[in-house]
């Protein structure tokens, strides 16, 4: 039987980040032409949405400075849009990418058309709002969804202290392509262009340069490593505000020469960068509320046979098995963070087998298509 799906989300690709892949990877998988994807104009959409399987529909989702809210309009264009679909083409259900804006649109668009309406939560949106307003809305849309899908059981967890009904939500992990992310690739020009030798022993972190994700914290543990003897050096691959502040950081640690700061890689260099490390590391820790939901990076970082290291924020224990695929840590300070790549630098044998640990997970329950099917059944459980 074939899925009628509209889905509500503000992050498509090619939208960089771990939801719009999500997204992305999942729908396509679920359907064709019949499953109508609702999301914003972005650059480059066009030539991406000429070959996509599915139905993509693109609006300015802009907020507007002199409009109190400034989101009211886009709340608005959502809405006509999402209504219009609904009411011209018979869908399963409405799926929201988020709480808010989505949740709050899909929510009423399925009550008009008696569909029932699937929210996502990721985790991250859901501690940083305080207790005001936006909160409320937020609250009110995930407790009277059908389903809510959970990514990890820190957001389960969070959200049934919000007054969701724990029968209504569902845990779904989100997955990782095995086939573009696996072992095996050629990575050798990548070490070499860094300028490692054959001792010289490599850590990754990917993601987007902003304080949460502990990136300073990483780079601060390169001294102690050094001075344990470990000829150690840090590639980081994402972009963003804190770029600037990390090569500060760097130089003040007086490593700046064993910290490669990459920017944006190829999409087809990503994968060879988890086989060239030796190690993976997001060093996340809280911030204000703002922590991790989950980590998709670490699900790349198995998918290529590598071990991670994880900070305890947060959900990624639903993405690190502490002890089998890796190590979580209190990333808020380096103590804990130094001490756990010392054990695993200097243990080939554990990361090894903490690595294929994590490649076998991966590989078994976490292929995008697995994610896909549990989507499919959610509205059944």
């Amino acid at each position: 039987m074939r899925n009628r799906y509209l889905v509500l989300t503000e992050l498509f690709l090619p939208t960089k980040g771990g939801t719009a892949v999500w997204f992305d990877e999942v729908y396509r998988r679920l359907g064709g032409k019949e499953i109508h994807i609702l999301t914003a104009q972005v650059p480059g959409a066009a030539e991406y949405d000429r070959d996509h399987p599915n139905s993509v529909h693109r609006l300015n989702l802009q907020r507007v400075g002199w409009l109190r809210p400034e989101s009211l309009g886009m709340y608005l264009r959502f809405l006509v849009c999402a209504l219009r679909l609904a009411l011209t083409r018979r869908f399963d259900a409405i799926h929201a990418g988020r709480a808010l804006p989505e949740g709050l649109v899909a929510w009423l668009v399925a009550r008009l058309t008696l569909r029932p309406v699937v929210i996502y939560a990721h985790g991250e949106e859901l501690t940083g709002w305080g207790r005001g307003n936006k909160y409320k809305a937020m609250c009110f849309a995930l407790r009277h969804a059908d389903r809510v899908i959970a990514n990890s059981d820190f957001t389960r967890d969070t959200l049934i202290g919000m007054g969701v009904r724990p029968e209504r939500i569902v845990l779904i992990h989100p997955g990782v392509d095995n086939e573009r992310f696996r072992p095996g690739l050629p990575a050798g020009d990548l070490r070499a262009r860094l300028g490692l030798g054959d001792s010289a022993r490599l850590i990754l972190s990917v993601g987007r340069l902003s304080r949460r994700k502990g990136f300073d914290t990483l780079i601060r543990s390169l001294p102690a490593l050094r001075a344990r003897g470990v000829d150690v050096h840090l590639a980081i691959v994402g972009i963003g505000e804190d770029a600037d502040y990390l090569d500060g950081v760097a130089r003040e640690a007086g490593v700046a020469e064993r910290v490669h700061r990459l920017g944006h890689v190829p999409m087809e260099d990503l994968p060879r960068w988890y086989n060239a490390c030796d190690v993976f590391v997001l060093a996340n820790r809280e911030i204000g509320g703002d922590t991790e939901g989950f980590g998709m990076v670490f699900l790349e970082a198995a998918a290529c046979g590598k071990a991670a290291i994880a900070g305890r924020a947060g959900g990624t224990g639903s993405a690190v098995l502490d002890g089998v695929t890796g190590l979580r840590v209190d990333a808020s300070t380096g103590a804990e963070l130094v001490d756990a790549l010392a054990r695993l630098l200097d243990d080939p044998p554990l990361l090894e087998s903490m690595g294929q640990a994590g490649l076998a997970r991966v590989r078994q329950s976490l292929s995008w298509q697995a994610v896909a099917e549990r989507t499919r059944n959610c509205l059944r459980a």
